[in-house]
């Protein structure tokens, strides 16, 4: 099981910067931007095996 930042979410952040940046912002005056997006990652596979039981909703959302 994992919980964090939706990497996609901090690419997407830092090709933006990058793009402000080569249209010469400058890079001191650029505000820093903490994660808004995060998920819950769950290996269904390790948690079965663990015997555990994943609520119903969880199987909505979740990749095998």
């Amino acid at each position: 099981m994992s919980y964090g930042v939706k990497i996609e979410k901090i690419f997407a952040g830092a090709a933006s910067y990058v793009d402000r940046i080569l249209r010469g912002a400058n890079p001191a005056e650029l505000p820093v931007q903490a994660p808004t997006e995060f998920e819950l990652v769950v290996n269904q596979k390790a948690a079965r095996l663990l015997g555990l039981q994943l609520p119903p909703a969880f199987s909505q959302t979740l990749v095998a």
